[in-house]
């Protein structure tokens, strides 16, 4: 940047106010004993009323995550997998890997034909895009380990919600319609699953009533973790597989565990951030900007200001930057600098590199896994805290929005199509497909990447912010900006999941930015520091509970870019 340029945008930065205006967005719910906040308003009165029975937080999670699983299918799910971090009320803190695995007859190149290329999108369409389910094995351990109600009690409510049926909405139309023009015999199983008749649409407002999955749910809540990865159901996954040219056998279920491991712990301004460690790139990328976020006074600089934004791009640039270069599953990858990364130091050194006034490039050069494919952003969030509390923040996926669209006869939950998570191309560099690096080629048994990003902020060892959304890989940045709106710019709750957000994932090259968030002036700011700006309509859905260490109040946040989400407390 030119100093004449320099010192004009200095100029005009020294004539903004230290700070700005957020969106006020809605009124944070109260509550004095326990709080759950879903994408569904049933999902969160299911596991309030757990609460109100004397259930604990794991115990709730576990009820919501299965009723989501009936009422929220674009992302709610017993197919896909996901992650659950959990901090006790004097100080215990765990999570829950239940990450989907690649099937055991996987190969690097399973999706590659005789010239290299990806033949039919087939890693993000069809039976080969599934990866092993993780959910319900996820579920049975973090209540194995800390739940308190019977599991039985907290699968019912799933039970009752699909067998009996519930209104349908208007959030799930587009793919309901999408069905009645679908005539694929590969997707006839889905069609009798979600029409009415396997022909027409259910009205938003008619009750839609589940069978298939009811017994599904049945035989979990009968026999557990085993009601799900063997017997039954399995036996039909694995047929639906054999007649359609997938890969997932009996065996893959029978061999899948879930797995309990530490999360990552970083520190910002005196709290203490939890959040999820390897498979899943969120609790590291966002451990990294908070450390680079540290060294500039965010709260002078302003809420949103050209400056602000800049220097959050810049955090982000590089923080992506490390994620595209180190991270994987870590059972395949036992050298990974985790510990480096979460580091202090090395975020000193990310933020020594940083201008001020200029943008940096995001070169492509500087290794070799240079460019990173999209992630779906229908995904979902759910926050607990609970009358002692306890607290749990819980993201599970399907990948895209409903998954890979595809349901085994006989089962009624659609399957996931996690599988595209892997770099399908191995040592191929592109602007449009993901480099073929090691640490996240497909391979047997393998945990794909994941951004999701469940997160929760302690103060004196206890929990303070519970948060985390859906996004593909706006989650990470989702996280990071609500953090950062309560705790540098003292916005409630649901001010700071309101407020509007940014993403930059370092490539390709350029920031995303809900379209009403940013004014032109500070859009013009942004740009003449070097900045590429594209707009969209919104990012991510994050769903949120502080709890005040003074008198320890909960105040929940739904966020209103999710249709049928509500926080439900007591």
């Amino acid at each position: 940047m030119s100093a004449t340029r320099r010192i004009a945008l200095l100029a005009i930065i020294a004539l903004l106010p230290a700070s700005s205006v957020a969106q006020s967005g809605r009124t944070p719910a109260p509550a004095r004993h326990g709080m759950v906040v879903t994408s569904h308003y049933l999902a969160s009165e299911v596991g309030a009323d757990v609460l109100k029975q004397g259930g604990n937080a794991v115990d709730a999670a576990v009820a919501s995550a299965f009723a989501l699983a009936v009422v929220y299918p674009v992302a709610g799910n017993i197919g896909g997998g996901g992650f659950l971090v959990y901090h006790g009320a004097e100080g215990e803190v765990t999570s829950f890997n239940f990450r989907e695995k690649a099937p055991l007859a996987a190969t690097e190149t399973m999706y590659l034909g005789p010239d290299g290329e990806i033949v039919d999108n087939s890693n993000h369409e069809g039976p080969l895009a599934v990866g092993v389910p993780g959910t319900v094995a996820g579920l049975w351990l973090a209540h194995q380990r800390l739940g308190r109600l019977p599991w039985r009690d907290l699968v019912e409510p799933a039970v009752r919600l699909a067998s009996d049926g519930f209104p349908s909405t208007w959030a799930m139309q587009g793919f309901l319609r999408g069905l009645t023009r679908n005539t694929d015999p590969l997707y006839g199983p889905t069609r009798e699953a979600f029409l009415k008749d396997g022909q027409e649409v259910y009205e938003p407002g008619e009750t839609w009533k589940q069978p298939d999955l009811a017994r599904t749910l049945e035989r979990i809540r009968d026999e557990g973790k085993d009601g799900f990865y063997r017997g039954e159901t399995p036996e039909l996954v694995a047929d639906f597989m054999r007649r359609n040219g997938g890969m997932i056998t009996e065996e893959d279920f029978a061999r899948y565990e879930a797995i309990e491991q530490m999360p990552v712990h970083g520190t910002y301004r005196g709290y203490d951030v939890w959040s999820m460690s390897p498979p899943s790139s969120g609790g590291v990328a966002v451990v990294t900007m908070l450390n680079i976020l540290e060294g500039f006074d965010l709260e002078e600089i302003g809420h949103n200001s050209a400056l602000y934004l800049h220097l959050l791009t810049e955090a982000m640039r590089r923080a992506y930057a490390d994620r595209a270069e180190h991270l994987g599953d870590p059972l395949f990858n036992p050298e990974m600098p985790v510990d480096r990364l979460l580091s202090k130091e090395h975020a000193a050194g990310l933020r020594s590199s940083i201008d001020w006034f200029q943008a940096s490039p995001s070169d492509s050069s500087a290794f070799s896994s240079s460019y990173l494919p999209a992630e779906s952003e229908e995904t979902t969030h759910f926050s607990v805290v609970d009358a002692e509390g306890n607290a749990v923040s819980l993201t599970y996926t399907l990948e895209y929005g409903y998954g890979s669209g595809l349901v085994a006869a006989g089962t009624g939950f659609l399957l996931n199509n996690e599988m595209g998570d892997f770099n399908p191309v191995p040592g191929r560099t592109t602007r449009s497909g993901q480099i073929g690096t090691d640490a996240n080629l497909v391979r047997p048994g393998k945990r794909m990447l994941s951004s999701m990003t469940p997160t929760i902020v302690a103060r004196d060892g206890k929990p303070f912010l519970v948060i985390g959304s859906p996004g593909g890989r706006t989650i990470i940045n989702t996280v990071l900006q609500v953090i950062l709106n309560v705790i540098d710019h003292g916005m409630d709750v649901a001010q700071a999941v309101e407020a509007p957000r940014i993403h930059h994932q370092w490539l390709p090259d350029n920031t995303r930015v809900e379209a009403w968030g940013i004014s032109p002036d500070t859009r013009r700011l942004y740009e003449l520091m070097g900045h590429e700006v594209w707009t969209y309509s919104q990012q991510g859905h994050a769903h949120g509970i502080l709890i005040d260490p003074g008198d320890g109040m909960r105040y929940g946040a739904a966020d209103s870019r999710a249709f049928d989400a509500r926080s439900v407390g007591y």
